[in-house]
């Protein structure tokens, strides 16, 4: 385990930070358990109350979900995701519908702020897409669509896209295993590259009113 022993001065922000970054990093993924209390004492190099305090307080701000008897478990990555992923709530169609809000506009904004940096990544990321396994195809495309909204370089959409990442990898997951969900986005790409504002949007927000249209509300 990544841990390093702390100083002696501030010890529960300095583990928190380390906790934090645990997260952040994917070490500790979401929905997975963390350490104990006792391994995280011995790993960190502190007492009892300290991890306790740290873990109380990541708790509160929503990264982790303690389950009395169970341990305690990554919730999300940030405070903004935590916050965005309980207004969005865990229906599917409520997730699809902040989808299309975020990922149209930003193909829109894409297409006339990207570079040549921005079409590379978002053609290798085509290239890599694995239509032959569902978990692949469920990492790679949700990573295409946050190329897609970092190409619009717009921080602000960017970071709330980031906020809402574990509901929407949840949302493709849910799609793509159903017959006909692995959609491509050739098209998304070429108009992004064409710097066709209109159709971009056009593209980006086509599989998802069909997505939408055929779907029924679902647990995320």
């Amino acid at each position: 385990m990544p841990l390093a022993t702390t100083r002696r001065t501030g010890l529960v922000d300095q583990v928190i930070e380390q906790l934090r970054t645990l997260v952040t990093s994917g070490e500790w993924p979401v929905d997975g358990r963390i350490p104990t209390e006792p391994e995280l004492v011995e790993a960190l190099g502190v007492g009892r109350n300290t991890v306790r305090e740290a873990v109380r307080a990541l708790a509160h701000n929503g990264i982790f979900e303690v389950r009395q008897g169970d341990g305690t478990y990554v919730r999300a990555t940030s405070e903004v995701s935590a916050a965005l992923r309980r207004l969005c709530g865990s229906e599917l169609r409520d997730v699809l519908q902040v989808r299309r809000c975020l990922e149209v506009e930003g193909a829109r904004l894409a297409a006339t702020a990207r570079t040549e940096e921005d079409l590379a990544e978002l053609r290798a990321q085509l290239a890599h897409t694995d239509t032959t396994d569902h978990a692949r195809f469920t990492h790679s495309d949700t990573e295409f669509h946050l190329a897609v909204v970092r190409a619009s370089h717009n921080p602000v959409l960017i970071e709330i896209y980031r906020g809402l990442l574990e509901a929407i990898t949840a949302s493709v997951a849910t799609t793509s295993a159903t017959p006909g969900g692995m959609f491509p986005h050739d098209g998304l790409v070429e108009a992004i590259a064409d710097g066709d504002v209109e159709r971009a949007g056009r593209e980006a927000a086509g599989f998802l009113d069909e997505i939408l249209a055929r779907s029924t509300v679902q647990d995320c």
